[in-house]
C-alpha cells in the first residue's frame, strides 16, 4: 500500500510539472464538445479512454 501511495503522490507531482511547463493535457481529437448559445458541453472521451489504459498498465505493472 505504501508503494502506491509514493506511486500516485510522484504522478501527481508529474502531471503538475507538466501543466507548469505547458503541455496540454485536455482538448484532445476526439473528445465531444457542444457550443449553442449560453449552452457548452464538453466530454473528454479521447481523454477518459487514455487515462484508463494508462492507470491499467500502471496498475498491472505494481500488482505483479
Amino acid at each position: 500500500m505504501g508503494k502506491l501511495l509514493v506511486f500516485f503522490g510522484l504522478g501527481i507531482a508529474a502531471l503538475g510539472l507538466l501543466v507548469m511547463v505547458g503541455v496540454p493535457l485536455g482538448r484532445l481529437p476526439g473528445d465531444i464538445v457542444v457550443k449553442r448559445g449560453n449552452f457548452s458541453f464538453y466530454f473528454p472521451l479521447a481523454t477518459s479512454i487514455i487515462l484508463s489504459i494508462l492507470l491499467t498498465l500502471i496498475l498491472t505493472f505494481f500488482r505483479r
